[in-house]
């Protein structure tokens, strides 16, 4: 039985993940409820999300698609097992979600988060090298400044040092990183895509390959878009030419869509927008609204296919989670893929794109912001760090934000904007105009 006597405060059991844990429990910061475009306060304020929840809430809050086909889902078929057993809501899932993927890029296996998603597509990169005869390609080419969640493989293969630091140890071995693509020098306030740079970039990868040798690399990841780390947009040709590179070199290319994907650019993913197809493309967030933990990684056929072999009885591929594609999280996504289509989602950031760029750049002069930059329907305004004090002067400005009833995302002296693509420009202008006044009064 739980003690009836409770020494600390009703806060103190929770730690808190990516928090300030000391500095929250002082001055909570409480949500309490959601709907639309808007989350509550616990003291009964509407907080505008200016951030998709975190950065998944592609559909805003409360759909009714999404909660009624959970609600049917958990009375109909709670659970079922995922290995050896099967149910009718995942595959049914799977086949809807292929079409929306580029030809050949056919096959889809079931996490339950971007972590995972990422440490799932890094495995099957490594076995279908060793499957195809390859087993020497065992180094991961992850990117400076890349987020690919937060277990052992993902913070391998990123470059966020902090993200890092604490965990040296047991970081993979092998791992390299081509560097990152933010050049403020020549590229702040671009608009879109940066102009300079991209073949540039993109040809760090040659360096790497020209260190170790093609033969011991298996597959190169990056972030279409870099999200977690301040929105870093890629330079024009950036993508075709690493895609050019790894054809050249035998290596898979994988892209991680855990935010870019289902709508977050104007097209159903970052491979549409862009025009280059991976080999692996990893998702979650969007792909039950943020409601259930799920994600996807999907895989071309040939990769499939090499594991296709041998006894029939036997497991191809010693991979996979209790909750693979779980039925509550399988109703979730077919709820949520039914609101998307009926509604637009996947493609209305391109029909905002122009008017949210311009409210971006609106804030271009004012006191701190030293670039602006945007891609579909989400956004960074960097701010210049406080000497001796760096992400405070962000920080600052994420709680300003709270108490005028906006909800924003701070990395670094960074904020990020990615708001639900039911968003209208109504509540565009009142982001913003509530940013301005923040950034016009921040130390």
């Amino acid at each position: 039985m739980p003690r009836t006597q409770v020494t600390t405060n009703n806060l103190e059991a929770f730690w808190m993940p990516f928090t300030a844990n000391r500095q929250f429990k002082q001055a909570p910061r409480m949500l309490v409820a959601a709907e639309g475009m808007y989350y509550r306060s616990a003291d009964g304020r509407k907080i505008l999300d200016g951030t998709s929840g975190l950065w998944c809430c592609n559909a805003g809050h409360g759909r009714p698609k999404i909660v009624e086909a959970i609600a049917r889902q958990a009375k109909e078929l709670d659970y079922a097992p995922a290995f050896q057993m099967g149910h009718p809501k995942i595959f049914e899932l799977a086949a809807r979600l292929v079409t929306y993927m580029p030809p050949g890029l056919d096959h889809v296996f079931f996490t339950n988060s971007g972590s995972e998603s990422v440490d799932t597509g890094l495995k099957i990169a490594l076995a279908y090298q060793r499957a195809i005869g390859q087993g020497t390609r065992y180094r991961m080419v992850g990117r400076e400044r890349g987020y690919h969640g937060v277990n052992f493989g993902g913070i391998s293969v990123g470059g966020i040092g902090a993200n890092r630091k604490q965990f040296g140890a047991g970081l993979l071995p092998g791992v390299m990183h081509i560097r990152h693509t933010h050049d403020a020098a020549r590229n702040a306030f671009s608009r879109g895509n940066p102009e300079h740079g991209g073949v540039e970039f993109a040809d760090d990868l040659e360096r790497l390959v020209a260190l170790a040798d093609a033969s011991t690399i298996a597959a190169v990841i990056i972030e279409p878009v870099a999200g977690s780390t301040g929105v870093l947009i890629p330079p024009k040709g950036y993508l075709e030419r690493l895609r050019a590179i790894c054809d050249k070199h035998g290596i898979l290319l994988i892209f991680d869509e855990v935010i870019t994907g289902f709508g977050r650019l104007g097209a159903p993913f970052a491979v549409d927008h862009f025009g280059v197809t991976p080999d692996i493309v990893l998702t979650a967030k969007g792909i039950t609204n943020g409601v259930i933990p799920m994600g996807a990684a999907f895989v071309k056929k040939e990769i499939y296919d090499a594991f296709m072999n041998g006894p029939e009885h036997m497991i191809e591929l010693f991979h996979g989670y209790t909750y693979s594609g779980s039925p509550v999280a399988a109703a979730a996504a077919i709820g949520t893929l039914d609101t998307y289509e009926e509604e637009g989602l996947l493609t209305r950031a391109s029909e905002l794109a122009s008017y949210w760029e311009d409210a971006i750049h609106s804030l271009k002069g004012l006191p701190h912001v030293i670039d602006a930059r945007n891609c579909g329907l989400v956004g960074a305004i960097e701010l210049e760090p406080i000497a001796g004090q760096p992400t405070k002067r962000a920080f600052t400005a994420f709680l300003a934000a709270f108490e005028k009833n906006l909800l924003i995302r701070t990395t670094g002296d960074i904020i990020a904007l990615s708001p639900p693509l039911i968003i209208q420009k109504s509540e565009i202008d009142v982001l913003f105009e509530t940013l301005r006044g923040i950034l016009k009064t921040l130390a």
